[in-house]
């Protein structure tokens, strides 16, 4: 069976699960089940902490993972990037109090607390800065506060957290991250796993292409057919089918999500009718 570490709590964990059940793969039925056993699909599914994922990962006990990149950055663990999934996305960066610092070269020689200890690290010597870093499992705003810290270096996402505590980002961004399905580089599997990891990637990537795309369907006059179709070429060309009397044709397109209600405006202003919009649930492409 193909092992795969899911996280099991925390802004990893709802959108990872949701994903791999829209994929076609067993959800746990409690919180407290750690270990789900697919046989249909020939996997088990390992609910961990995600700061751990990346070890079980590196070390062999599981086989693929889904984790954020800084804390696969920062768990130094060498891993392959199989898919980036497109949630938990956020942005890594040093913040002090209000027009301390300015640049990366000001920290020489400052403390700064962090729960990302190997990932500062690493960000700070190819930088060529010295600066001594402090370790923190959480709450790193109140380390300058407490006296233990001059900068912190944490997630910010909209930075009310910062202002609270008096504090604002400075610099270039440490990384930005987002979730991703990843492996050992060096992972051997036998055949029949192998594939097993082709069908994973294969559904999640069908999943998240469903996502960001609609079916769209309109009638259209044959007369104005060429113009429509250059309102929606689809995912590959659109699927034209002539309707009874031969004046007007069908149309069935996939487009971008986000575009839809632009090309439905367009389309009935070109005489498009009937225009209706469908969400796809899965696909593979």
């Amino acid at each position: 069976m193909l092992r795969i570490a899911v996280p099991n709590k925390g802004a990893l964990s709802d959108p990872a699960t949701e994903l791999l059940q829209e994929a076609g793969y067993r959800r746990r039925g409690m919180a407290k089940e750690l270990v789900v056993v697919d046989h249909e699909n020939d996997v088990e599914l390992f609910h961990l902490r995600p700061r751990d994922i990346a070890v079980y990962v590196g070390s062999g006990t599981v086989d693929v993972g889904i984790t954020g990149q800084d804390m696969l950055a920062d768990s130094r663990t060498p891993a392959q990037e199989i898919l980036p999934l497109g949630f938990a996305g956020s942005t890594f960066r040093f913040a002090a109090p209000v027009g301390q610092f300015s640049t990366l070269q000001d920290l020489e020689g400052a403390r700064i607390a962090t729960s990302y200890e190997n990932l500062v690290s690493d960000h700070l010597s190819e930088q060529g800065v010295d600066a001594e870093v402090v370790h923190l499992d959480g709450a790193v705003e109140s380390s300058i506060r407490l006296g233990i810290a001059d900068v912190i270096a944490d997630v910010v996402e909209t930075g009310t957290t910062l202002r609270e505590a008096g504090l604002e980002p400075f610099g270039d961004p440490i990384m930005t991250s987002q979730a991703v399905l990843f492996s050992r580089p060096d992972m051997q599997l036998d055949e029949v796993t192998s594939h097993t990891l082709e069908v994973l990637e294969r559904r999640v990537r069908g999943v998240l292409v469903a996502r960001e795309y609609v079916m769209l369907d309109y009638d259209i006059p044959s007369a104005l057919l060429e113009r429509a179709v250059e309102i929606t070429p689809g995912f590959q060309s659109p699927t034209v089918s002539p309707l009874h009397g031969g004046e007007w044709s069908a149309v069935r397109s996939m487009v971008s999500r986000r575009a839809s209600h632009r090309m439905m405006d367009e389309l009935y202003e070109v005489g498009a009718r009937a225009i209706l919009v469908t969400a796809i649930q899965a696909c593979r492409i």
